[in-house]
């Protein structure tokens, strides 16, 4: 019997990077606890966490003003993330590590010939920044950030720009992410897309509308080989 994973040559996997491959919270939420105790707030607790990541430094802001029950004019906004980015960036590997079981998962994919790709809300430096602190972008054939396009995710622009880049096909592409942008934009691109429990959905990781729900990166090799089986069964694709 076949295996799909014996051969992914000319598949490609896009991935999100905050609360996909790289739990970043500790370090976003430190950088924004940094900017809510200089305007005279409480900082925000860990606890909060899913709330206020994976919406951009700006969601950030917005939501634990929203939390403190205050309120943030787009001008406060304005003035404000260019030092939430600023700190940010001085920390900005300091605690965030690869979930556990991602970089074998990773190496692995592209042993069977996978593309690798990062497909991310967060601004194209600071991924590059990321990514190069903890010696993975080797790993990724191509990043497309925040600022890369006009729009963001759940646009499918992102991950069709992240699929061209590798040279990859949209009829053999898979979305690995954790929130809602992430499976919009698969849904819109008309990609399967793998929700990872772990991360920081914003929804139930069962309501958001992914192909599968995995728990662990040890479970991706599975749901991408059942995804692949499926595609290779459909007649229009053999």
């Amino acid at each position: 019997m076949h295996d799909p994973l014996n051969d992914l040559a000319g598949w490609t996997l896009a991935f999100d990077l905050d609360g996909t491959l790289v739990d970043t919270a500790p370090d976003l939420l430190g950088a924004l606890n940094v900017i809510l105790v200089e305007q005279g707030m409480a900082p925000a607790p860990m606890t909060a966490v899913r709330q206020l990541v994976g919406h951009g430094l700006r969601g950030m802001l917005i939501r634990a003003y929203a939390m403190a029950e205050l309120t943030i004019s787009e001008e406060e906004v304005a003035i404000l993330r260019p030092r939430i980015v600023e700190v940010y960036r001085g920390r900005i590997a300091q605690e965030s590590r690869p979930f556990p079981g991602c970089l074998a998962a990773l190496a692995d994919l592209r042993a069977r010939g996978a593309m690798l790709a990062v497909c991310t809300n967060k601004p194209e430096g600071l991924a590059r920044l990321l990514l190069d602190e903890l010696d993975m972008t080797r790993l990724f054939d191509a990043i497309v950030g925040g600022d890369t396009l006009p729009v963001q995710k759940p646009d499918p622009a992102p991950l069709l720009e992240a699929i061209a880049r590798v040279g990859g096909d949209v009829a053999r592409a898979i979305l690995v992410g954790d929130a809602s942008p992430d499976t919009g934009a698969a849904r819109a691109a008309g990609v399967p897309c793998i929700v990872l429990s772990f991360g920081y959905n914003d929804l139930p990781p069962a309501e958001l509308g992914g192909d599968r729900v995995i728990d662990h990166f040890n479970d991706l090799a599975g749901a991408v080989a059942d995804l692949v089986a499926s595609c290779r069964a459909r007649p229009e694709s053999l």
